[in-house]
């Protein structure tokens, strides 16, 4: 099994090839759903009537434009990778735009790992699959060996190491430093990277309130990288002039 370094090298070195974007479409800043517009206006209910009508979209379904003309903007910057999180998505759902990501993704030569479904990561050919660490456990040996690369979410030296040996290619490891996604719990900080990173025989990427300044530090306490969620889904930190084009 591969290491995502390995197996995905960067084509140069970026600070957006060290980083695996982690995917969130409802923090894109117009990615609101037809269903959401519809409740809140009598113009919004005829937008989305208007769109099942002409079969573009089923009534009450998300309109995923906004992301997906994101995503197509930030994968030609070149991560390192795509993790399509989307964790609140039906099966059905996540496949359809497991298929559009993917298809992006494909075309700008990054790898896209699906998360938590393991057999549609299987039949739709994705580069890995990434996975909560109580999910891994359950995931048969036969089929853990199916992927080239594998993930974890990890939050404390053990679950780093029970993940290496589950087979994993690498972990994502945090909260690191302070995030509002995490409101109210303490971040673990750069000592607990280290002993993390110290203790791994596998690339350690860090996740939690990563910005490009904090991208160096991670890196110096032995991290392979990091992940970015909020940076990559809004604003132009990572990115510069990206708002100006969506």
């Amino acid at each position: 099994m591969s290491d995502l370094r390995q197996a995905f090298p960067a084509s140069r070195e970026t600070e957006l090839s060290r980083v695996l974007c982690i995917t969130n479409r409802h923090l894109v800043a117009d990615g609101a759903s037809l269903a959401e517009a519809a409740a809140g206006s009598a113009g919004g209910r005829e937008l989305a009537d208007g769109a099942a009508e002409k079969g573009a979209l089923p009534a009450g379904t998300e309109d995923w434009t906004p992301f997906l003309r994101r995503m197509a903007l930030v994968v030609r910057a070149r991560p390192r990778a795509v993790v399509l999180r989307e964790k609140d998505l039906s099966p059905d759902a996540y496949e359809r735009l497991a298929r559009e990501v993917l298809t992006l993704c494909r075309a700008a030569g990054v790898p896209c790992l699906l998360h938590t479904h393991a057999a549609l990561a299987l039949r739709l050919g994705a580069a890995g699959l990434h996975l909560p660490l109580a999910l891994l456990r359950e995931l048969p040996p036969a089929q853990r060996q199916r992927f080239a690369l594998l993930g974890a979410s990890c939050h404390s030296v053990e679950d780093v190491r029970a993940a290496e040996r589950l087979g994993c290619s690498y972990v994502t490891l945090g909260h690191i430093y302070a995030t509002g996604g995490k409101p109210g719990l303490p971040p673990g900080g750069r000592d607990f990277l280290r002993r993390a990173c110290a203790a791994a025989r596998i690339p350690v990427y860090a996740i939690g309130g990563i910005t490009p300044a904090r991208l160096a530090e991670v890196c110096a306490d032995g991290a392979a990288g990091a992940c970015v969620m909020s940076g990559l889904m809004r604003g132009s930190d990572w990115i510069p002039g990206i708002e100006k084009i969506c």
